[in-house]
Formats: C-alpha cells, sequence, structure tokens
C-alpha cells in the first residue's frame, strides 16, 4: 500500500530534522497517558496496562533525565522526558501513583474539576457503555435538537458501532449543556442508569488529595467541564479556565500553575484560550499534536505524545518514532 512505501520516508525526514534541531537546543518528550488499569472496553485507547506502564517508567527511568512539565527546562542534558495525565481517572491515584513512586517518576495531572467526587462516567464512556455496552436497544433512535432530527439505526453491532462512530465526534464539539442533554435522551431511550462503572469514574477529592501529596506529582487544570474550547465564547473559556484553576487551588491548598487543553488538537483551541491561559498565569500549557518541545516553542502550546498499551519492544519502537533516541 502506498502509505507502507510513504511511512518509512516520512520517519526518515523527521528523524534527519530532529538531529539538525538536536544540535541546537536539547529538546523534552513529553508523553500522554490517561489511564493505568484493565479494561473489558477501551474504544478510545486510553489505558495501558499496569504491568506495560511499570515497564514503560523503568524503561523511562534507566535511560533518560526525566523532568516536570512546570520544571524550568533551559538546562536539560538530553534529551528528557515529561510524564503527565489528562483528565482525572480514579486509577490514576489507584494504579498510577503506586508505580510512579517505586519507580521513582514525576508526573503532572490535568484534572477536570467537574467530574470530581460523581459516580458519572465521563461523557466518552456513558456513549460507549450505552451504545455499545449490550443493552438491549431499541431498533433506531432519533434525536431532538432544537429542531434538528437526527437518526441512527441500531439493530445490529454494525449499526451501533456505525452509531457510535458518528455520534461520538458530534458530541466532542457541543457544549456541556447540549451534551448533557443529549445523553439524557440517549438513557431514557435505552433505560440506562446515569451512575456508570466503578472502574470508569473520576477521582473523588479525597484520592486527588491523596495523589496531589506525593513528592513525585504535580497537579494542573484540564478545564471543569472538558468542554473543547475553541466552540466556546471567550467568557465561557474564561469560566473554564479560571474557575477549574481556582477550584484545584482551593480543594489542594497550593498554586496551579499548568494547564491542558481538553482534546488539545490545534482546533480544539484558539487564540483566545491562549491568551487567556497566559493571563490566569500558566508557566506552561499541554497541547496534544506530535512534536518535541524546544526553548523556542511556545510554552501555552506544548506538543506530546500520546502513549498506547504497547509492550516493551512497540515502546522502545515508538520512542525512536518520537525523537526520544
Amino acid at each position: 500500500m502506498l502509505l507502507d512505501r510513504v511511512r518509512p520516508i516520512v520517519l526518515a525526514i523527521r528523524r534527519a530534522r530532529n538531529l539538525i534541531l538536536r544540535a541546537i537546543d536539547t529538546p523534552v518528550v513529553v508523553l500522554l497517558y490517561h489511564r493505568v488499569a484493565e479494561l473489558a472496553s477501551d474504544p478510545q485507547l486510553l489505558a495501558v496496562s499496569p504491568d506495560n506502564f511499570h515497564q514503560q517508567m523503568v524503561y523511562l527511568k534507566q535511560r533518560y533525565p526525566l523532568v516536570r512539565f512546570e520544571d524550568d527546562w533551559s538546562r536539560v542534558k538530553g534529551p528528557a522526558i515529561a510524564v503527565t495525565f489528562d483528565d482525572g481517572y480514579a486509577d490514576n491515584a489507584l494504579n498510577a501513583l503506586p508505580i510512579l513512586e517505586e519507580v521513582g517518576v514525576p508526573a503532572t495531572f490535568f484534572v477536570s474539576t467537574g467530574q470530581l467526587d460523581t459516580q458519572q462516567e465521563y461523557w466518552w464512556d456513558e456513549l460507549e457503555r450505552i451504545i455499545l455496552g449490550g443493552l438491549a436497544l431499541p431498533e433506531a433512535f432519533t434525536f431532538d435538537d432544537s429542531g434538528l432530527t437526527s437518526h441512527w439505526f441500531t439493530r445490529s453491532l454494525a449499526e451501533r458501532e456505525k452509531f457510535y462512530a458518528e455520534l461520538q465526534p458530534l458530541m466532542k464539539k457541543m457544549t456541556a449543556e447540549r451534551r448533557k442533554d443529549w445523553l439524557s435522551q440517549l438513557r431514557r431511550w435505552a433505560g440506562a442508569d446515569e451512575i456508570g462503572r466503578r472502574a470508569y469514574r473520576a477521582m473523588s477529592s479525597e484520592e486527588l488529595q491523596q495523589l496531589a501529596s506525593s513528592d513525585w506529582v504535580t497537579i494542573g487544570g484540564h478545564t471543569v467541564t472538558h468542554s473543547r474550547l475553541s466552540g466556546l465564547a471567550e467568557e465561557q473559556q474564561r469560566e473554564e479556565i479560571f474557575t477549574s484553576r481556582r477550584q484545584l487551588e482551593t480543594l489542594l491548598g497550593r498554586p496551579v500553575t499548568t494547564f491542558s487543553y481538553p482534546y488539545g488538537r490545534r482546533d480544539d483551541y484558539n487564540r483566545t484560550s491562549t491568551n487567556l491561559c497566559r493571563e490566569a498565569g500558566f508557566v506552561r500549557v499541554a497541547a496534544n499534536f506530535y512534536g518535541l518541545a524546544y526553548r523556542w516553542t511556545d510554552n501555552m502550546q506544548i506538543p506530546r505524545y500520546l502513549v498506547r498499551n504497547w509492550d516493551m519492544d512497540q515502546f522502545d519502537a515508538m520512542m525512536k518514532e518520537f525523537g526520544a533516541r
């Protein structure tokens, strides 16, 4: 296939470029995790198993300088690695933290405050549970949304997978209130419970405080409702960014100086978002597109590499592809 022939060329160009840039400045490779857990269902591929995560952390500890996301990176001898987590799943405190402390790896956890202390799943997990979780669904679903009518069949697994695949990106772009209404309609239609699966829950305030008390952990903001900032007006963005920081600082009793854009692709935030993060006083803000961080990288748009549930051969190969080797 054409993609298979082109990929080695792209990688070779990327490695040559990285070598040239590395001669000018030492890069930091920022890794992005979400979950450390064994899950029955993970269509978003967010979870890394505890065994794989442990091996990955040992690998990093043995091979690289490790830095905190908020550190001054100007004196890094590297390439160096920064480990980050997004969202605030309970398994960050229950599964990831003991491994980080055992191996001695610092990490920054970006937490959406609106999900704390709830029994609900994050919206993408609830969507998966309702549509693909084995419930006895009616044959079709029609959304009623301010005069906009959308219709999907759900008779077969293929139709349900199509429904999920089409609905997920639509809901990502919605405001929190509109998304909440769509989920309510889905629950009523499917006869689903509002209380989610325990394995998919967010941290409690107590678990977040336990996480934050570790010498290896820094907590950063990640909005209140995990909404796509580029779809919000300036005042709504301000509310999401500033309120999440204030809630975390009140709960933890310390300054919060870092932030991560929900979803984090270049079209998921905008200039208003970066300006508000500067106004909020964040020293560094994480995005979610591939790239290395150099001294000239915009601190309000730090690139990161998303880590999947890779075994050590895969992880080693990907670290090379990321430019860390």
